[in-house]
């Protein structure tokens, strides 16, 4: 939906009618009803419900020019009536496909091969033609020991999907003063707009409780809450209502807050391709963002991988009187 309302904006409110949504979850015949009155010229929607409705008959995609997939992952499109939209609207030959992926893994370069004819891939620096990758590239392996699944094209890619706007910085910290230097780091940037980013759901809860009784506005959002929940709690992020935004891995794709200063990981990320998704809340169209991850002393072996892996400096430092020191490297 989030992208149905970008496009109404651009579109104006007297062409409200010539975008539609097709999401799964929705009334389906509902949204047939308005494709028959309204007959947009954009559908947005999850790949299976405009699948249903395609082989249904009421959605004519035989003509359709333009597809893209806003969140391509490579998955392999499922058989039956459900199967991926892109299967469904492939077969006019001059059609043009966009896929867009915050990193190029081995499935994303072969779902570009089997859905396009000679791809060509568009980073932020330069165009290419897709080059062929011979094996599935692993992503940064964070556990000590080499890493024999890692491939060199990978890491390019993951590295030039980082804003080139973005200051990375690792502090240390043990286990349970962590969240406390959540606060401390809050303050310190004076970020406005946070997302704290844990990998378990049922930590969320406990360091909202913390950050709260230090007089910080958090809330948690999760996979477990409502729709309705969800939806409050993003308006409230993103009018500035909601300062620090604590998450799991739900938030680290798709989530959208322009004016996102500051991203903290309190978990370590499992792998440098999640780095990447994460540290993208912030940075965004040329603004300056930070990104913070916390560790313990014994974590900062996976910092130094992740360094290597994406070609990016990590800045060691603390939170002292309030502000942000640099430390030196030993």
């Amino acid at each position: 939906m989030q992208i149905v309302r970008e496009i109404e904006k651009l579109l104006g409110p007297e062409n409200k009618k010539f975008v539609q949504q097709l999401v799964g979850g929705a009334n389906r015949s509902r949204q047939e009803e308005a494709l028959r009155k309204n007959k947009p010229v954009i559908v947005v929607g999850t790949p299976r419900r405009i699948a249903e409705i395609s082989v249904a008959g009421k959605l004519h995609t035989h003509g359709c020019r333009y597809a893209s997939n806003s969140r391509t992952r490579g998955e392999e499109p499922s058989s039956g009536p459900a199967q991926n939209s892109e299967t469904v609207v492939k077969k006019r030959v001059e059609r043009q496909t966009i896929m867009v992926s915050a990193t190029v893994p081995f499935a994303v370069v072969q779902a570009a091969r089997s859905w396009g004819c000679e791809p060509m891939l568009v980073q932020a620096k330069k165009v290419s033609p897709l080059e062929p990758v011979s094996r599935p590239p692993g992503p940064v392996n964070l556990s000590p020991g080499p890493n024999p699944g890692s491939d060199l094209q990978q890491s390019d890619a993951v590295s030039e999907s980082l804003p080139p706007t973005l200051k990375h910085y690792y502090c240390l910290s043990r286990m349970q003063q962590k969240v406390d230097t959540v606060r401390r780091c809050v303050h310190a940037l004076d970020a406005k707009t946070v997302i704290v980013f844990m990998n378990h759901t049922r930590q969320l809860k406990d360091a909202v409780y913390k950050l709260q009784a230090r007089g910080l506005v958090a809330e948690e959002l999760h996979g477990d809450l409502g729709k309705l929940a969800r939806s409050t709690i993003l308006k409230k992020f993103k009018k500035g209502e909601i300062r620090v935004l604590v998450t799991n891995e739900l938030s680290a794709r798709g989530l959208d807050v322009s004016n996102c200063n500051l991203v903290v990981n309190v978990d370590l990320p499992t792998d440098s391709v999640h780095y990447a998704h994460r540290a993208g809340r912030t940075g965004r169209l040329g603004r300056k963002g930070s990104v913070v991850t916390i560790c313990e002393e014994s974590e900062v072996f996976v910092v130094k991988k992740l360094q290597r892996q994406l070609g990016v400096q990590f800045q060691s430092c603390e939170f002292v009187e309030g502000k942000l020191v640099i430390q030196e490297e030993k």
